[in-house]
């Protein structure tokens, strides 16, 4: 479907703001020109021939942004998890490593990127923030099926000069050199329109000074944001420490050539452990976004970002998956987990001994608010259902969790984030085209 204008009738569900949902019951929620024009109990006049996807008993919720994936770790999705600090390097070794350097062979990436993109339809992710390899054409090949998919993306080849091993390492040059020429493809001969380049170096262990120099005037020249991974464990900031000890923390090195979130959009993931320093830089820089990744950082057993923290502190915060470090690509799951680590980080750390201490965790409110909203400073007004929004929605029924009780929207829409999957995926739109409609097949199988 890619009509101009249409609606969508269900209960409506988002969260303009952090800490309450609106919900708007048998309601029609219409599209116009690629974006939410309103939300009407009954359509007027002016509106009462348009063309109406009747979705009556079932919950709409905005598309989410999924800030964090690894997209050619799918393949090996579920294996390496009983690898922990401080042998998580193993699971680089063993698995991470190997597996990306499969990706040089471009037949190999189409089939993996095809089956990954296929799951991603059936998710509630509309936009995603990926990392491919270090392979330009593999890396094209993920931005080509994501475009002809219709999901929304920035994808970043990736860049490694230093630290990694034989067949998965580039020299400077090379990998500024490959970077250029992706950059070139993408803007010249693909012309992407859903799916855009981002400047990747992996982290500050696999890239050189020379290097990070070097990717950071194209980010700025180019006007192309940034992703990278921060201060995710105290094994990693150590060996930060030995790599560049002029500098205070972590996040300095990437600020020193403009990837911090001062000149253009950038991802920072993890974020665990960042200092007070690093901090106080965060806030500082509007354009830096924090992508928590809360299931990985638990199955390496890396500690719990302080996600409320960062949110007092008016620093910008999403979810992400973080594929393979995690086993799912399900950003229903990711909200779970995001409360589910708060309430341990505050229960732990926060709490002290204090029995009447005040809770200060994550509500259900707030998580759905950060993976809906996650992409706000990336693309232009994305995760709610304002006018003006784009559109992006994820219909889904919940039929199948339901029990004999009547019961709220509310508690219809928190059921459907702790025990949802891809079964419950009725349909999704991306830019108010249709991407994925449930198989009638599938419908009467669940």
């Amino acid at each position: 479907m890619d009509h101009t204008i249409f609606a969508l009738k269900g209960t409506i569900a988002y969260t303009p703001v952090p800490d309450r949902f609106v919900f708007a019951e048998d309601s029609f929620l219409v599209c116009e020109n690629e974006r939410v024009k309103g939300i009407w109990k009954e359509l007027p006049d002016e509106l009462k021939g348009i063309r109406v996807c009747d979705y009556t008993g079932k919950i709409i919720f905005p598309g989410m942004c999924d800030l964090h994936m690894h997209a050619p770790q799918y393949a090996f999705r579920g294996l390496g998890m009983n690898l922990e600090n401080p042998d998580w390097d193993m699971w680089f070794e063993k698995y991470a490593f190997p597996d990306e350097k499969r990706y040089e062979d471009c037949e190999y990436a189409k089939k993996a990127y095809e089956r990954l993109t296929d799951d991603l339809l059936k998710t509630t992710t509309t936009r995603c923030v990926m990392f491919g390899t270090l392979h330009r054409q593999s890396t094209e090949i993920l931005m080509d099926l994501l475009e002809e998919k219709g999901i929304a993306a920035y994808v970043g080849k990736v860049n490694m000069d230093r630290n990694s091993i034989p067949g998965l390492l580039e020299t400077t040059g090379e990998s500024l050199e490959e970077t250029k020429r992706w950059l070139s493809d993408c803007a010249e001969k693909k012309q992407y329109k859903k799916c855009r380049p981002m400047i990747t170096p992996r982290y500050i262990p696999t890239c050189t000074d020379e290097l990070l120099s070097g990717l950071g005037e194209l980010a700025v020249e180019k006007g192309i944001p940034v992703q990278s991974h921060l201060s995710e464990g105290l094994d990693e900031m150590e060996w930060v420490r030995e790599l560049k000890p002029e500098i205070s923390f972590y996040g300095e090195g990437y600020d020193r050539y403009h990837m911090f979130g001062d000149a253009v959009p950038t991802v920072m993931a993890h974020c665990v452990y960042s200092s007070e320093e690093e901090i106080a830089l965060m806030k500082k820089r509007e354009k830096l976004i924090v992508a928590h990744c809360p299931q990985s950082n638990i199955s390496s057993s890396g500690g719990i970002a302080p996600v409320k923290r960062y949110l007092a502190e008016g620093i910008r915060v999403g979810l992400g998956s973080d594929m393979a470090g995690s086993n799912t690509l399900s950003l229903l799951r990711a909200i779970t987990d995001a409360i589910h680590v708060s309430k341990a980080r505050w229960a732990f750390t926060e709490r002290g001994n204090d029995p009447h201490a005040k809770k200060n965790v994550l509500s259900l409110a707030e998580a759905f608010y950060l993976a809906t909203h996650g992409g706000e400073g990336l693309w232009d007004r994305v995760g709610s259902f304002e006018e003006g929004y784009c559109f992006d929605a994820v219909v889904l029924d919940d039929s199948r969790i339901r029990d004999y009780c009547e019961r709220s929207s509310y508690e219809r829409t928190e059921r459907l984030i702790l025990m949802s999957d891809d079964r419950d995926i009725e349909a999704k739109f991306i830019d108010g085209r249709m991407v994925y409609q449930r198989a009638e097949k599938e419908r009467t199988e669940t």
